[in-house]
């Protein structure tokens, strides 16, 4: 009599934009194994910042390097949404069951989403159909300890593993820099509104010529208790689905609305 087959193992994606060889994704990868076939492809240098950024202008290097054991990975010269598109076409050949990206070094929540490569990558495999997550810790430190991260990194993958969700699915997980067992749990959120207060401090290179460098300070101006910000603020694990649709509902109907009279043809 015929055995019935295994199922097939799911593919597992692995990202980030901090560099192929950085803590965060190491911690990542070896908090998912046993889940799945694990394949990395991550940027050759850091490209924090990078938001959706793709590259036109200049070709692509893609590398098989041997950095994990029993792991195909792959350093690419490409953006983290660049390394996700390679991932898809010229590695892969498939699209995967879920893509995971990070562990990012530092915080990804309120509006830091939208400049961030950790999520951009995360986002990008949604736009794919591919289920993604992007974890980030909340501390920048190249010495950080990964490992309640890498354990809730481990959590959610598996329970986006189990139970098959919307396939444009995007969650943006952030984890505080505590011990596991200070962590009080997980919270869905929403996204804060908060962001940088910035500043240019102005210098001069020994040239005499003018430079300047970023800076500023993280204020949040939004007090709800169901925010990414408050999550962390009070030791949870803040979860926020996210979505690449832009589209602001709310105005549109109200636009519907109050503008009808002009938007007919005349």
């Amino acid at each position: 009599m015929a055995t019935k087959s295994k199922k097939e193992e799911p593919v597992i994606l692995v990202t980030n934009d901090d560099g192929v060889t950085a803590p965060g994704i190491q911690n990542l990868v070896e908090a998912v194994r046993g889940l799945g076939k694990i394949v990395v492809v991550a940027p050759d240098k850091p490209q924090s910042g990078m938001g959706h950024a793709i590259t036109i202008g200049s070709p692509i290097r893609l590398q098989p390097i041997q950095l994990y054991e029993g792991i195909e990975a792959y350093s690419c010269t490409g953006t983290p949404v660049d390394c996700v598109k390679l991932a898809v076409d010229k590695v892969l050949h498939r699209k995967p069951d879920i893509c995971i990206s990070g562990i990012n070094h530092g915080a990804n929540h309120s509006i830091n989403v939208i400049y961030s490569g950790t999520m951009s990558a995360a986002v990008e495999a949604a736009i794919e159909s591919i289920p993604s997550i992007g974890f980030s810790l909340l501390d920048y430190s190249i010495e950080a300890d990964f490992s309640a991260a890498a354990q809730y990194a481990r959590i959610i993958t598996e329970m986006v593993l189990r139970k098959k969700l919307d396939k444009h699915l995007v969650l943006n997980v952030n984890i505080p820099a505590l011990p596991f067992e200070q962590i009080k749990g997980m919270k869905i959120c929403r996204q804060a509104y908060a962001k940088y207060q910035e500043d240019f401090l102005e210098r001069h290179d020994p040239h005499g010529r003018r430079y300047y460098w970023l800076t500023g300070e993280f204020q949040n101006f939004d007090k709800g208790r169901d925010t990414d910000v408050w999550a962390l603020e009070n030791n949870y694990v803040s979860v926020v689905p996210v979505q690449f649709d832009l589209t602001n509902y709310v105005l549109k109907a109200k636009l519907e609305k109050s503008w009808k009279a002009h938007a007919k043809k005349r």
